[in-house]
C-alpha cells in the first residue's frame, strides 16, 4: 500500500482526470491518503483516510509517506494560518491537521509557529460546537469545498465535528445515517444536525444552534431561523429549505 499527505492548502478530489471535472470534495494539508492507481499525467486515484471518500487528485500536490499519519487532535487555530516546508511558505486554512508536525521524514523540514487550536476545557461542548462553527461564518458555499476558502453544507458539518473528535461521512446522505432521532425541534440542543430533502432525497445539513436557529452553508456560511416546517431566511423572510429530521451525534 502507498500512502501520502496533502501539501497545498486544499487539493481538489474530482469525479475524472480531468481539471474540467466536477469536483467531488477536497484534502485539506495534512490529510493523509491511501494511493489506489497512479494515473497518466500524474493522476493518482486516492482514498482519504479520515472519511474513506474516494477520487481523483493531481500527484504534485501531495507527499509520499510509508505509513499513515497517526490521527491527531492537533489543528491550525487561526483563520489563516503560515506554515514553512523546506523553506517554502504555505499559507493553510483554519482547521488543517497538524499531524504531520510529530512525523519525522528524511530530507523534510516543516516548521510551524502559529496557534493551535484548543478547546476551553473549562467550557461545555455546546460552546465548543458555537465557537468552531463561527470561524467560518460568511465563507462562500462552494460545492465539494471544505475550508473557509469555500465550503459546502456537509463538509462544513463534517469539518466542525471533525475538530471536536468525531468522525462523519462527507456526505449529507451519508450522514443522516448517524446518531439518534431528535423527536422535536423542542427538543433539540446545540450541535444537533437538522437535515432537508428535495423530492424524498436528502439535499441539505445544518447545526443547530439552539431550537430556533440553525447555521448552514447555503450562498455562504449563515444563520438562520428554523421552525418545524424548516428554514426561514434572516433578512428575506424567505422558507429556503424545508426540514426532514434531526438528528443528535454528540451525547
Amino acid at each position: 500500500m502507498q500512502y501520502a499527505v496533502c501539501k497545498v492548502p486544499a487539493a481538489p478530489s474530482r469525479f475524472t482526470t480531468d481539471h474540467r471535472s466536477e469536483m467531488m470534495s477536497q484534502l485539506l494539508f495534512g490529510e493523509c491518503v491511501l494511493i489506489h492507481r497512479m494515473e497518466d499525467d500524474g493522476w493518482w486515484f486516492v482514498e482519504g483516510m479520515f472519511d474513506g471518500y474516494k477520487g481523483y487528485c493531481k500527484s504534485n500536490q501531495f507527499y509520499l509517506v510509508a505509513e499513515p499519519l497517526l490521527p491527531s487532535a492537533d489543528f491550525a487555530g487561526s483563520w489563516i494560518n503560515e506554515i514553512i516546508w523546506n523553506d517554502q511558505k504555505i499559507m493553510i486554512p483554519f482547521g488543517c491537521s497538524l499531524s504531520l508536525l510529530k512525523a519525522s521524514w528524511p530530507g523534510q523540514q516543516i516548521q510551524y509557529d502559529g496557534i493551535f487550536y484548543e478547546h476551553p476545557s473549562n467550557r461545555t461542548i455546546s460552546f465548543s460546537v458555537e465557537r468552531i462553527s463561527r470561524f467560518f461564518l460568511n465563507t462562500a458555499y462552494l460545492w465539494g469545498g471544505k475550508s473557509i476558502f469555500g465550503i459546502d453544507c456537509s463538509g462544513f458539518v463534517q469539518s466542525v465535528y471533525r475538530m471536536l473528535a468525531y468522525t462523519l461521512p462527507r456526505d449529507a446522505n451519508q450522514q443522516v445515517e448517524k446518531g439518534e432521532v431528535v423527536g422535536f425541534l423542542q427538543e433539540a440542543v446545540c450541535g444537533d444536525l437538522a437535515f432537508f430533502d428535495e423530492k424524498g432525497e436528502i439535499t441539505h445539513v445544518g447545526i443547530l444552534l439552539n431550537d430556533h436557529t440553525i447555521i448552514h452553508a447555503s450562498g455562504n456560511v449563515r444563520i438562520d431561523a428554523i421552525d418545524h416546517d424548516g428554514i426561514v431566511h434572516s433578512e428575506t423572510g424567505k422558507r429556503t429549505h424545508r426540514l426532514r429530521i434531526i438528528k443528535r451525534i454528540i451525547f
